[in-house]
């Protein structure tokens, strides 16, 4: 790959530009069809870019639903027809008696998922409701997943195999925050949500554990927009849900939703 082209991209992400590169020159030259785990929305992107750079190969991205946020993509000959059912994504449905299974989240299920030795690539979007979670997986590991996800942090589940036209997407639950800040800079806005002073947040955005658009970001003036995510490893993620305007004083107004 050339050092131009690695130019584009953070060094992180630089490996997964290399094996997307691999998979498509592969289809383009050995007529290989290659299909992979779960990609993040970013990760989608960069596979995308540069499928459109070959002429020879298409691109196909399925998450199980439309509007998926993770997917799992097929790399193919551009004379060939794939369909969304060959990127191979199973819809898991978890249910428990316990009244205790209302007040599990997004994180219990997905540690309750990595416990049993899988990968989060294997893994798709989660949608929680009150009295079922539904899980999309890799389908080569969707009886391994009904067969041993049987307890989510202390509670008891059952598990079975749905088709995927049975899932229910969930509404993404925001907790909002009202704030107002001098200025749309990545650090200053962290700090308010995440609670810290701009001194502690600085260290992990230089160390890149905090993702802008699920992209690593390191530069702690990095101006924000309306319908940005930001995520700080070991904080969670957050969307700028409207700016709303400046004080009198000056001061921004915005609407931040922190992911539940």
């Amino acid at each position: 790959m050339s050092s131009e082209l690695h130019a584009h991209f953070h060094p992180d992400e630089r490996p997964f530009v290399d094996k997307a590169l691999e998979w498509i020159q592969r289809s383009a030259r050995q007529h290989d069809v290659k299909r992979t785990d779960f990609l993040d929305p970013r990760q989608a992107w960069i596979l995308e870019s540069l499928v459109n750079r070959e002429a020879d190969v298409q691109l196909l991205l399925f998450g199980g639903y439309k509007q998926a946020e993770r997917r799992r993509a097929l790399i193919a000959p551009d004379y060939l027809m794939p369909e969304p059912e060959e990127c191979g994504v199973a819809l898991i449905e978890a249910t428990s008696p316990d009244g205790k299974f209302a007040e599990l989240d997004h994180g219990d299920f997905l540690g309750a998922l990595t416990a049993l030795g899988v990968k989060r690539d294997k893994l798709g979007d989660i949608h929680l409701h009150e009295d079922a979670c539904h899980i999309l997986v890799a389908e080569e590991l969707a009886d391994y997943f009904s067969l041993n996800l049987r307890q989510v942090h202390r509670v008891h589940v059952f598990t079975q195999r749905l088709p995927l036209e049975r899932l229910r997407p969930a509404e993404t639950q925001f907790q909002e925050m009202k704030l107002s800040v001098a200025s749309m800079r990545l650090d200053g806005i962290l700090s308010d949500v995440c609670r810290m002073s701009r001194a502690k947040v600085l260290p992990p955005i230089k160390a890149g554990r905090c993702k802008v658009n699920w992209k690593v970001e390191e530069d702690p003036g990095k101006p924000l927009r309306q319908g940005d995510v930001v995520s700080l490893q070991g904080f969670g993620r957050f969307k700028i849900l409207e700016l709303e305007g400046e004080s009198k004083s000056g001061r921004i107004r915005l609407r931040v939703g922190k992911y539940s």
